[in-house]
């Protein structure tokens, strides 16, 4: 298995974040790629490549020109305000019924583009989000190439950003861009699993009124947990989209590989009667019993368990990094469904 990172990774780092009413250090830090990297390359997972650099124009088919020239120029644009002590943080968001109207001050673009207070950008933070969407390219390059499957360790995740906001740690939405790609490199018919703790609410819109593009998630019941808007079993597209969404939340804190196992085969199923050319894994892994911010009970070893499932539907596969802030057991979890998955591939 060809795996792709890139160590602009690094570049974004945020200072803090806030939980339950505290600024406290952020969950999504460098170090979780690194440790997920490490352990692939101790276990000879294969090979590490360095991402090709695809321009923009791929990552505009998935978001709006506007949402990216604010990512590209909010930095400076703060720094220019407000010097570099801090990192640029939105405050203010727009109501309900807000006019589609962007403002002028960078403050208030903060605000317009995001949706919640899980994300900053700092000065490296353009570079490492730009680098992160061209790992998942990279991987979709790979397997267009005739690889069965491939890795992208992408930082930071992408899942939560839809076509014009931000959040969740989330930027650009590394595989629904890959997703994309696969379709303009003439994939009929591309599926995306999801398998977060936490609902992939980017993905799902973006992907909401089509047919070519199948999403899949099981995730932490969105009544009780984030992003608390959407995740719902009765969301299943709309439009020409209506029957390609599938939604399974999961009970809060009872939630252990048994019950998970279930609905990763209804996940399953449903992708094979949809008949797809390729099939992308959001590969979240705070599913992880001792994940700080999480509630599910997966142990290690069901991560192992999980690669051979995902590898017996036969497909090409791309696993795109997401989630997981159980550091010092991330790179763990991460090899055991990648290695199980080559494992089984004979």
């Amino acid at each position: 298995m060809k795996i792709v990172y890139s160590d602009d990774q690094r570049l974004h780092a945020l200072r803090y974040e806030m939980l339950g009413g505290e600024p406290t250090p952020c969950f999504e830090k460098p170090s979780r790629a690194d440790m997920v990297l490490a352990q692939v390359v101790k276990q000879q997972l294969g090979e590490v490549l360095a991402p090709k650099d695809y321009g923009l124009t791929p990552v505009t088919k998935v978001h709006t020109l506007g949402y990216i020239q604010f990512l590209e120029n909010c930095w400076p644009a703060w720094e220019a305000e407000f010097g570099s002590a801090n990192d640029a943080v939105p405050e203010a968001f727009p109501m309900h019924d807000f006019r589609h109207k962007v403002p002028t001050h960078i403050k208030g673009q903060l605000g317009y583009y995001s949706f919640d207070l899980a994300v900053g950008l700092s000065a490296g933070s353009w570079q490492a989000i730009k680098s992160s969407a061209n790992v998942a390219l990279s991987g979709a390059d790979i397997i267009c190439s005739g690889e069965r499957t491939a890795f992208s360790l992408c930082r930071p995740p992408g899942h939560h950003a839809s076509a014009d906001q931000m959040g969740g740690y989330c930027y650009v939405n590394n595989v629904a861009v890959a997703a994309q790609y696969f379709r303009d490199q003439g994939y009929k018919k591309v599926a995306i699993l999801d398998v977060d703790y936490h609902h992939g609410n980017g993905t799902q819109s973006i992907f909401y009124n089509r047919s070519d593009v199948f999403v899949a998630s099981i995730h932490g019941d969105p009544n009780y947990e984030y992003p608390y808007f959407s995740g719902h079993s009765d969301e299943i597209g709309q439009g020409e989209g209506e029957g390609y969404n599938l939604n399974i939340p999961l009970t809060l804190h009872t939630t252990d590989w048994p019950v998970y196992r279930e609905a990763l085969q209804r996940c399953m199923a449903a992708i094979k009667d949809f008949d797809c050319d390729v099939l992308l894994i959001s590969l979240g892994l705070d599913t992880f019993e001792h994940d700080p911010i999480s509630s599910f009970k997966l142990k290690s070893e069901n991560f192992s368990e999980m690669g051979v499932l995902i590898e017996s539907m036969q497909l090409p596969t791309l696993f795109v990094f997401e989630g997981g802030y159980a550091v010092e057991d991330l790179g763990v979890n991460a090899a055991n469904v990648l290695l199980a998955f080559q494992e089984s591939m004979g």
